[in-house]
């Protein structure tokens, strides 16, 4: 049997993947003269630029390669400012001038409901950000089985990237993150190995108020902090209480689950509460570990600016707001519309939508934890047809059968909040045999520097 050698090419970028890497194709012929397609996958390129590779099996079909020399670079290619851009997975376009990114992502938007028979015309340019980095509130790092703290490996989930610096994070945050990094080494603790499932910590999450300057650590470890760790807990109580003195919540989570998410099944409060309060558009939010709220504020205001510009809420009104979360759409339309009910699957979502509305002093909403189809049922029955009804689904979207129960509700006006263009255009597409029209599309970019785009939707009932 032969043995197929190592190939060096240069090859030209021609595509870029849902993950933001380049793609190039290359057409060879085997001995037999048979020509076969191999498709490349080389990451930080750029569509058009040429790259010397070594694929290291070009008889395969898919093949990924690192680009050794950029033999021909795009004009909008630029030098990565952080260190650890290479290898960490954090970002994958650092190297992209920020009007390149927006730009692929405002045609991303456009090919996405132009396949499903939309003028991509409707889509409007992606609003970016005048500083683009720095912008995250919420982190969620890693800890490496050695115990040293960083994200995961770019393309290889079980290796962990130890981290100086992170420049899409709060400075405080990462200021933060690097204490407790510090904190680990002095005390030798260890890391979660995957592999063998044993070690102790296994992520920390920085979540920070831009607004309140409120900050929340959390550590998720498979261990109370008690016996042997009580006096490494009582130096992290007072490292953090002498040099952050914004962190509101110190929190120390119990994980057992083999599964690698932040979940906890005992909570301990070090310090402070078991929440920060954060604010946006003038309401107040509580945060609580597990809250789902937009990691970008300033971009997450101008969604909420849009929603309410294109939605045009009036006082005598009803509104629903579908996969309401904690509210983050639901507060500002309130105060906006006679009556507003929320719906959302997560029971401890709803209580907290349910608990900013009462801090925040409205009186005119119904939040129902519930799922979307059924919660539609339940909420016309008593509520009545909306004249307003806004979405705000997960990235995998609503699906048709949630879309189909909404177009036979008839609201008048609907705004799709989406970060996710191609399940977006998918659903809309379900709302076109009700007799609804695409008015225009709003991207923004929540996310500098990666792939993701959200948006912002009209549709009216013609």
């Amino acid at each position: 049997m032969s043995v197929i050698k190592p190939e060096e090419m240069v090859v030209e970028i021609n595509q870029l993947d849902e993950k933001g890497s380049g793609q190039a194709i290359v057409w060879r012929e085997n001995e037999l003269g048979i020509k076969k397609k191999l498709r490349l996958t080389i990451p930080q390129t750029l569509l058009g630029e040429k790259v010397r590779v070594t694929v290291d099996q070009p008889d395969r079909r898919r093949r990924k390669a690192l680009a050794e020399e950029i033999v021909e670079s795009h004009s909008e290619r630029t030098t990565p400012p952080c260190p650890h851009f290479e290898r960490c997975g954090g970002c994958v376009w650092q190297h992209w001038e920020y009007s390149g990114q927006l730009h692929q992502k405002t045609m991303h938007v456009r090919d996405a409901i132009e396949g499903q028979g939309f003028d991509p015309m409707l889509v409007k340019d992606t609003i970016g950000m005048d500083q683009a980095w720095h912008y995250r509130n919420k982190m969620e790092f890693t800890f490496a089985p050695d115990g040293s703290l960083g994200l995961h490996e770019q393309g290889d989930f079980r290796k962990i990237i130890s981290l100086e610096t992170c420049l899409i994070a709060g400075k405080e945050m990462v200021e933060a993150a690097m204490e407790v990094a510090d904190w680990v080494k002095h005390h030798q603790l260890r890391g979660y190995n995957k592999d063998l499932h044993e070690g102790l910590l296994r992520h920390l999450m920085v979540r920070q108020s831009f607004a309140t300057g409120e900050m929340m650590l959390a550590i998720f470890a498979t261990k109370a902090p008690v016996d042997h760790l009580e006096q490494a807990v009582r130096d992290l109580i007072q490292r953090i209480g002498e040099k952050f003195p914004q962190v509101k919540s110190l929190l120390w989570l119990e994980n057992t689950d083999w599964a690698d998410r932040t979940q906890s099944e005992m909570s301990h409060v070090l310090a402070g509460r078991d929440y920060i309060y954060d604010e946006m558009d003038g309401y107040r939010f509580r945060l609580w570990f597990d809250t789902f709220f937009q990691t970008n504020p300033k971009q997450a205001q101008k969604l909420v600016d849009i929603a309410i510009e294109l939605g045009e809420p009036k006082k005598t009104e009803k509104m629903i707001d579908l996969f309401c979360g904690v509210g983050t759409f639901s507060l500002p339309f309130a105060s906006r519309v006679e009556r507003l009910a929320g719906i959302e699957i997560v029971e401890s979502s709803i209580e907290s939508a349910k608990r900013n509305a009462i801090d925040n002093g409205l009186e005119n909403t119904y939040f129902l934890a519930k799922d979307a189809r059924k919660g539609i049922d339940e909420v016309l029955e008593g509520f009545g047809r909306p004249e307003l009804l806004l979405l705000d689904p997960p990235r995998s979207g609503a699906g048709g059968k949630v879309m189909r129960r909404i177009g036979r509700s008839k609201p008048e006006r609907i705004i799709y909040v989406s970060c996710n263009p191609d399940t977006f255009a998918t659903d809309i597409k379900e709302l076109n045999q009700f007799g609804y029209e695409l008015e225009v599309v709003q991207p923004v970019d929540l996310f500098p520097h990666t792939v993701h785009v959200e948006c912002v939707a009209r549709l009216v009932l013609k």
